[in-house]
């Protein structure tokens, strides 16, 4: 009995030991994928680095045909679109969070949101674009109209929007999990006290859930800058820099969706790899950032 006892434990010990082995090598095969990423574009790069310099990143004309290439342009278009796109869906993000994780937990009101939300995430974004293009476009065209300004319908406003309804579902999926889970001691002591129900949301279940709302919030950023079919579609297409929200313009994504096909010659090419390089940078650090934040906010 106390060598089939050891035999068990044993068998249990080698589970754990491969499980854990398992788990060591899927971690260090995602980082030498990231790496391998990283420097599959900076070698691909070079020819670009080599000819254009650091004025890549400041440079503002993208002139193929005179082989003048700045990606500083784009750069501004991408960071446009998806903060205003992140600061259009934040009030719904965290309104509906609110809605589904405390008001309505089950029942087939919840069941009914929650599919809904899960089919918003599901749609290709090709469709986003084109209902961007026959439906918000015209409606934005009159609008610019109504108020005096150059009636162009796609631009950074209206990429923004489709991009805002196109991430809602990432940042409400993780806000929802969160909400529902703050102990309900918490605001059952709260309501004891007689705190209404907006103090108890105001006090209690924001403070708790700060860091899973602002995780949320920073998982729909990083879908926003790297959104490529709908913005390409909505954005104009402009390479210069724009003057106003309404103004077209260009991402670095769209950029290389609209002109990686048509490249000739090694620098264009290579000019766009960098610009994918960039985008890679540039993603990286805004995701530094926002763990530097959840973690500054999970502290406190």
């Amino acid at each position: 009995m106390i060598f089939t006892a050891a035999k068990h434990i044993n068998r249990i010990n080698i589970a754990e030991s491969v499980f854990r082995k398992t788990l060591l090598f899927s971690a260090i095969t995602i980082v030498v994928i990231l790496i391998a990423i990283f420097f599959t574009l900076l070698v691909s790069s070079l020819p670009s680095i080599k000819a254009i310099g650091i004025s890549f990143f400041y440079g503002k004309t993208w002139n193929p045909v005179i082989d003048q290439y700045g990606g500083f342009p784009f750069l501004v278009g991408t960071l446009l679109t998806s903060f205003l796109a992140l600061i259009i869906s934040i009030p719904f993000s965290l309104a509906v969070g609110l809605f589904l994780g405390e008001y309505f937990r089950k029942g087939f009101l919840s069941g009914f949101f929650k599919n809904v939300i899960e089919l918003l995430a599901a749609i290709p974004s090709v469709i986003y674009g084109f209902w961007g293009l026959f439906v918000l476009a015209p409606l934005v065209r009159s609008f610019e109209t109504s108020i005096g300004i150059a009636p162009y319908g796609v631009g950074i406003f209206t990429a923004s929007v489709i991009l805002s309804i196109m991430i809602i579902p990432y940042s409400v999926s993780l806000i929802t999990q969160v909400i529902s889970l703050v102990p309900s001691n918490l605001k059952e002591a709260a309501f004891s006290l007689g705190s209404t129900r907006f103090e108890v949301i105001k006090k209690i279940i924001i403070p708790y859930t700060r860091s899973g709302i602002l995780a949320g919030i920073m998982l729909s950023l990083g879908r926003a800058l790297g959104e490529t079919m709908a913005v390409t579609m909505l954005i104009g297409n402009s390479h210069i820099i724009p003057t106003s929200i309404f103004s077209p313009g260009n991402t670095m994504a769209s950029v290389i969706a609209n002109e990686f096909t048509e490249a000739t010659g090694d620098v264009y090419l290579s000019a766009l790899i960098e610009m994918g390089l960039f985008l890679f940078v540039v993603t990286s650090i805004i995701n530094i950032i926002g763990r530097q934040v959840i973690k500054h906010f999970s502290v406190k």
